[in-house]
């Protein structure tokens, strides 16, 4: 009989060639697992398991709920397949790995490298309202958005950017995780099932879909930085289209962090998508710009080796 609502597989469990260790993530439209590879190394397998549309057997089957969610969660494996294969044509040490991806139990899984560490998300309540280094901020942001250009390269755009979707590696360097949301929008794809997280969703999001492109990412980044900032989440753009609620950052953090940088990110959390910067790389290099020159040791860093690359490619 089918369980009320979706639960997770159990340890042990043979999904295929792997093996079912435990849950770590996930909630909405999938779920997360730490597996076994044949080969003995550890992977991370994403579900897709919508919430609200479909039960589980007990041998592991997907069902849907009824006959009438059947469209809803057809039209959303597609997309999640179509995530998974435009995610295994990118190898880039800033996004995530994904080497594997198939039909299993009536639903689609995807087959990830398991990076050790933990979310920005994570790092940010570690604090526990204490600020964080303006350094690290612009180091994780610099790097994460090498990966973005690869994205938006391939004329993709992830649309759900977020410190929990920015997981940080043990070495610092960051990892841009669960494209769930992506979609082949500079193609002109308008068909697709809205999904985004309040504060940090652009307001092109909510009303405007014909108008996504690079800057709905760059607003994703600029709300991220500003939970770096701030602890938590600007207030959603829906919410500051009606009545602007949100106290400009070089204000509201003048005693904490630099001019340059608060003023880039009230530059990337403009509610018109015009006035924000319009490719990643612009952002990129006003990031690297802000680096004092005083800080800069003699020796040439990672910052340096990023910004010889951008003024030989712009």
């Amino acid at each position: 009989m089918a369980a009320q609502i979706p639960a997770s597989l159990p340890t042990g469990f043979r999904l295929g060639e792997y093996t079912i260790d435990r849950r770590i993530g996930g909630g909405g439209f999938s779920l997360v697992y730490l597996a076994t590879a044949p080969d003995g190394q550890p992977v991370a397998i994403k579900e897709y398991l919508p919430d609200g549309l479909v039960t589980r057997d007990e041998d592991g089957t997907v069902r849907t709920a009824s006959p009438e969610r059947e469209s809803a969660f057809r039209q959303g494996m597609r997309y999640f397949f179509e995530e998974g294969r435009a995610l295994a044509d990118i190898r880039h040490p800033n996004v995530v790995e994904v080497s594997n991806f198939f039909r299993a139990n009536e639903t689609v899984y995807m087959v990830m490298r398991y990076e050790r560490g933990k979310t920005l998300q994570n790092h940010i309540r570690a604090l526990g309202g204490e600020p964080m280094r303006e350094g690290f901020i612009r180091s994780v942001f610099i790097q994460l958005l090498n990966g973005l250009r690869e994205i938006h390269a391939r004329r993709l755009l992830h649309l759900d950017i977020k410190p929990s979707n920015i997981h940080i590696r043990l070495d610092g360097t960051p990892v841009l995780i669960d494209f769930g949301a992506a979609r082949q929008a500079l193609l002109g794809d308008q068909n697709y099932v809205p999904m985004y997280t309040p504060g940090y969703a652009a307001p092109e999001q909510y009303n405007q879909r014909s108008r996504l492109g690079p800057w709905t990412d760059i607003y994703g980044v600029g709300a991220s930085m500003y939970a770096c900032v701030a602890g938590r989440p600007p207030p959603p753009a829906d919410e500051r289209m009606l009545e602007e609620k949100l106290v400009p950052v070089r204000e509201e953090f003048a005693d904490r962090y630099s001019p340059e940088l608060l003023g880039l990110i009230d530059d990337l959390l403009s509610l018109p998508y015009t006035e924000r910067p319009q490719s990643v790389f612009a952002v990129q290099k006003r990031l690297i710009d802000l680096t004092p020159q005083r800080a800069r040791p003699a020796r040439q860093t990672l910052l340096d080796v990023i910004r010889n690359k951008l003024s030989r490619h712009p």
